[in-house]
């Protein structure tokens, strides 16, 4: 028996740490043996890396380390993270709810690369991740779809406007507008769920976007 693997994908500041939470209470709830995860596991040594490049200590700007490059520094976390805390767990059955995974190199750092290496990529990083390390595949990837409006305003609420608290990826404007649009891209081409979070630029409830989830995971039987 092998477990179930639940994404909440977003861009920064999206609400994917309230919603991983609040699935998290809702498949307990409904007598699931279910636990929660979240990316970079910065509690461990193994996120070393993942801080030093978000620091900027590899380079100040998010295109200074190559995509490949920061992919094997997240990939790796993710790996320790599994073969030390939750493989047991997931082989036995259990219901994983992630905040962030694989999914978030494949949303900003595949926007490093021109459009027709895109693919390419995403083929070398699933294969990767998947088939070599050994990690996972996700059963299910939610992606929370919201305006660069929206997005920008909830990273704005969670640092209280102290642009010295964002790393290099959320105080970098114009790269989020690229991850928006590789997301989409992955959403539309790897079968992501959309889940809409706005409605002409006004953000929905939290309970709204919960209400959306849950809609979408009735959907899937095998969860």
């Amino acid at each position: 028996m092998s477990g179930k693997l639940i994404v909440i994908e977003g861009l920064d500041g999206s609400g994917k740490a309230t919603q991983s939470e609040l699935l998290f209470d809702a498949l307990r709830r409904e007598g699931k043996r279910v636990r929660k995860l979240s990316f970079p596991d910065y509690g461990s040594l193994s996120s070393g890396p993942v801080r030093m490049y978000l620091n900027g200590e590899f380079g100040k700007h998010p295109d200074d380390v190559d995509s490949y490059a920061a992919s094997v520094l997240y990939a790796v976390d993710r790996f320790a993270n599994f073969r030390s805390q939750w493989k047991d767990e997931y082989d036995r059955g259990t219901v994983f709810v992630c905040d962030r995974y694989t999914t978030s190199n494949e949303v900003f750092q595949t926007c490093k690369l021109p459009e027709e290496k895109w693919d390419e990529y995403l083929s070398w990083l699933e294969d990767f991740e998947y088939r070599l390390m050994g990690i996972p595949r996700p059963s299910l990837v939610l992606f929370l779809n919201m305006s660069e409006e929206c997005s920008k305003k909830l990273l704005e609420k969670r640092y209280g406007g102290d642009e010295s608290k964002k790393d290099i990826h959320e105080r970098d404007e114009e790269y989020q507008k690229r991850c928006r649009k590789a997301a989409l891209y992955c959403a539309d081409n790897l079968g992501w769920e959309k889940i809409d979070c706005d409605r002409g630029g006004e953000l929905l409830s939290i309970d709204e976007i919960h209400n959306k989830i849950m809609h979408t995971i009735a959907r899937v039987p095998e969860i």
